[in-house]
């Protein structure tokens, strides 16, 4: 068996559980491929325990049975773009704040290998939305959102979108936000979005600090295409995938369709989408 492991380099409270985790795969015969900017961080403190790993690789050009990401929800997206097309499922272990694709703590992470080699994992399929431009030279996708906002802090943008090639609207507002049901407890949350369930076929388009009472948040079907063309008095807005962000001149045109691939998130038997809302969001009720 092998397993790809991704991480935060920012572990320094949790190398005791990386330590025995690493060696228990060790013990297990598991191979081990690791991205090397984590690889170099443990290898500093921990190389004995490192005996599992047999590649050391920034690309998506290897083989898994599974990968896990030990970090919060941003190094869980930093997972994905480094697994890439290869459909290898991912397990996220929480290290960080409110790890909402995170399927365990980091005091179960020793638990992981067992979990993995019995099977008794289930995963679900996320889905990603493309940019199509070529202003985007990088990985073009995200699994949680696309954002374009103002560069210039004194001047909000006008986005000219349309949907299915019909115009729905010009979003007059700080920014725009079009987030995957998997990003909808992210920045959309936090603009007023509604909260969606991850299996749902739909995008919302919530807008930032819209410029009028009546731009409200608005879920569409991602079977549509999307392009926006965004106006402004400055010469550059920003177009940001999952926090990698870029700026480019104004008027240059933003399309949007659905990835051709999904992301396998890995989580445990009986585990549900409405209970990590419940527990994340505190909506249990005292006795």
């Amino acid at each position: 068996m092998r397993i790809a492991v991704y991480g935060s380099r920012r572990q320094d409270n949790y190398l005791p559980e990386i330590e025995a985790f690493m060696r228990r795969l060790a013990q297990m015969g598991v191979e081990v491929v690791m991205h090397p900017k984590l690889y170099k961080y443990l290898q500093a403190v921990m190389l004995p325990a490192l005996a599992a790993v047999r590649r050391v690789t920034d690309s998506s050009d290897f083989t898994a049975d599974a990968s896990v990401s030990i970090g919060g929800d941003g190094t869980f997206l930093r997972t994905a773009m480094w697994v890439s097309r290869s459909d290898i499922p991912i397990l996220g272990v929480n290290t960080g704040h409110l790890g909402y694709m995170t399927a365990l703590s980091v005091d179960r992470l020793s638990e992981v290998p067992e979990l993995i080699m019995s099977g008794t994992l289930s995963y679900e399929r996320r889905g990603l939305i493309e940019v199509v431009s070529p202003e985007i030279k990088t990985w073009p996708f995200a699994l949680n959102e696309v954002t374009i906002s103002k560069d210039d802090s004194a001047s909000m943008i006008d986005a000219m979108t349309y949907l299915d090639g019909i115009h729905l609207a010009d979003y007059c507002a700080d920014g725009l936000i079009i987030a995957t049901p998997t990003g909808s407890t992210a920045y959309n949350l936090s603009v007023g979005g509604p909260v969606i369930q991850p299996q749902t076929r739909v995008w919302v388009i919530s807008p930032i600090a819209a410029h009028t009472l009546t731009m409200r948040p608005l879920v569409i079907s991602d079977s549509s295409s999307l392009s926006i063309l965004p106006q402004a008095r400055a010469e550059h807005f920003r177009l940001t995938l999952d926090g990698r962000s870029v700026s480019l001149p104004v008027g240059t045109e933003i399309r949007l369709r659905r990835a051709d691939f999904d992301v396998k998130v890995l989580h445990l038997p009986g585990s549900s989408f409405i209970e990590t809302l419940r527990n994340k969001l505190h909506w249990g009720i005292e006795q």
